[in-house]
């Protein structure tokens, strides 16, 4: 476990210098990197903003019979509002945030909300800067999940997490997201076995910007076991932040309450996205 925390740590740090890594070697730092055009970066946007996808959208299972029971509505709600500006070490900023992820029953009688998962969280992060361009994020955060719930459905985890997310050009772009586990949920002692320990992900979009492909691989502590989550979106106005969305989610560990439970889910919506990145 030391181990681990020494190497998420050293993870941290070299992505938050990733801005100052020279392509030549002859050239100088200050040209590659200049703090005041990550602060200018940062200082322009907004405060308060999206943090992940926020969206609505509806679905039925594959491969068996659809029912009210296994058939249902998902939707998400994720916001961040950042604390400073970038004067704190290397540049870092700090923020909290808030996503809730709800699963609705709407097919059957008196429509109940099945699970309800929320995941606040405070970190610090940083803008990556290369040529003086704006590429990509890295986060270190201490987060929170629960489904809020009693007795034998209560579902409760913590983690330290690092993510990073890089634009590799106008097309491509990469995340990668891995944490510590500080499992204190009585009834998911479990939980590492089908929620993962990392995750990796990479988007396609367009250069019109209008048509975005994304896949999210999850390793669960098997070796060769992965939720896997493919996500298609399109907007019919380039002008719009509001996306036809289509998600397809299979393996373990969508919610909270059913964590331990083979999921195989197609869902049709809508998704607002935030302006740069689309984080997992």
């Amino acid at each position: 476990m030391k181990r681990f925390i020494i190497l998420v740590c050293m993870c941290f740090f070299v992505s938050l210098s990733w801005g100052q890594i020279l392509e030549e070697k002859n050239v100088d730092v200050k040209v590659r990197y200049n703090a005041d055009s990550v602060r200018a970066v940062l200082d322009k946007m907004p405060y308060f903003t999206l943090f992940r996808d926020n969206y609505f959208s509806g679905g039925i299972p594959l491969g068996t019979k659809p029912t009210g029971h296994n058939s249902d509505v998902k939707f998400q709600l994720s916001i961040s509002q950042r604390l400073t500006k970038s004067k704190l070490p290397f540049d870092s900023y700090l923020f909290i945030q808030y996503t809730q992820k709800a699963f609705w029953d709407v097919f059957r009688e008196s429509l109940p909300m099945r699970d309800l998962n929320f995941n606040p969280g405070i970190g610090l992060g940083h803008l990556i800067i290369r040529h003086n361009k704006y590429i990509g994020k890295a986060y270190l955060m201490l987060e929170h999940e629960s489904n809020g719930r009693d007795s034998i459905d209560s579902r409760s985890w913590n983690k330290i997490t690092f993510s990073c997310a890089l634009v590799l050009n106008d097309n491509w772009e990469t995340q990668f997201k891995t944490w510590i586990p500080i499992i204190d949920g009585e009834n998911n002692k479990d939980i590492l076995k089908y929620n993962g320990i990392f995750q990796f992900a990479v988007n396609y979009r367009t250069c019109n910007k209008r048509l975005q492909i994304g896949a999210l691989i999850t390793q669960r502590k098997a070796w060769f076991g992965f939720n896997t989550q493919l996500e298609l979106s399109y907007k019919f106005n380039k002008r719009e932040n509001q996306f036809f969305f289509i998600q397809y989610y299979n393996g373990y560990g969508e919610n909270l309450l059913e964590y331990n439970q083979y999921k195989n889910m197609l869902r049709v919506g809508f998704v607002i996205k935030p302006q740069d990145f689309s984080l997992y």
